[in-house]
């Protein structure tokens, strides 16, 4: 009973349960900070960019770009508030092994940023099941309590959810977890007013209809995902280096797309 009441004082702490003017919540969203893609085009469909204080989802095909624009995010999230960044440094969550640091340092190159100091900014950790990736958040959480942190990167929320659940008997097991690892991460969203960014996977669709136009793929993670992410990006190949992003889902953005392209270092506009 005692640990009941120590737990309910501190969520109270954390999230304040009372009604508030929404005048209060249009100041905070007037502060919000959008942290640059990279590219000029990107940024404009985005309204600015990664939005901070929200989840940003992006699911699309293998070599579509999702894991380039986070590893551009680590190093543009870096950067002063005048510049497109947030100033922060950045946690990491990888579960696919697809993370590389070495690319980090030609992107940091790019924005006349200190490789090393850029590198050293990222706190990264691999996990091997979904234990594991819940468990981090709790680290993520302490890490954020003593330093100044911009964004929060899952690249991919989904991946190790495939693994550990199998079959529909485990279907309903495995929407509850996934339904309480993206709600924590809204938590650290909201109290620490950073931008979390998270990759998903996409799946065929065994019946052939059509989901927003994507033909026979659909995202992983059903209608808990859906409702989880504010932001829902669809990323696209197009001809040569040159990936395309439409806004699928955004309570503020008009459905749109936009053209950037993969490059060495980091994502920009196509050059043609």
């Amino acid at each position: 009973m005692i640990l009941k009441f120590i737990l309910l004082f501190l969520v109270q702490k954390i999230c304040p349960m009372t009604f508030a003017p929404s005048t209060i919540f249009l100041e905070q969203r007037k502060n919000l900070i959008y942290l640059t893609t990279g590219s000029q085009e990107l940024d404009k469909l985005l309204g600015g960019g990664i939005e901070t204080g929200s989840i940003t989802e992006m699911f699309g095909e293998f070599r579509t770009g999702k894991t380039q624009i986070c590893h551009t995010l680590c190093v543009t999230a870096q950067l002063s508030k005048e510049h497109g960044g947030g100033g922060g440094k950045v946690l990491y969550i990888d579960t696919e092994g697809t993370f590389r640091p070495e690319k980090l340092q030609a992107i940091a190159e790019r924005f006349e940023l200190d490789p090393e100091a850029v590198v050293a900014n990222v706190l990264y950790a691999r996990a091997y099941s979904t234990d594991h990736q819940n468990r981090l958040l709790l680290q993520a959480c302490g890490l954020m309590s003593e330093n100044k942190f911009s964004l929060l990167i899952v690249d991919s929320a989904t991946g190790l959810y495939r693994t550990d659940f199998s079959g529909r008997g485990e279907l309903s097991a495995r929407q509850m977890s996934l339904g309480k690892f993206l709600r924590n991460l809204q938590k650290l969203a909201d109290e620490f007013k950073i931008a979390v960014l998270v990759t998903n996977q996409v799946v065929a669709q065994v019946d052939g209809t059509s989901f927003g136009g994507m033909n026979d793929k659909k995202p992983i993670g059903g209608h808990i995902m859906a409702h989880a992410a504010q932001t829902r990006l669809y990323l696209r190949k197009g001809a040569k280096d040159n990936r395309i992003c439409k806004v699928y889902d955004s309570p503020t953005l008009p459905e749109s797309e936009a053209m950037y392209s993969i490059t060495e270092a980091g994502i920009m506009d196509p050059k043609d």
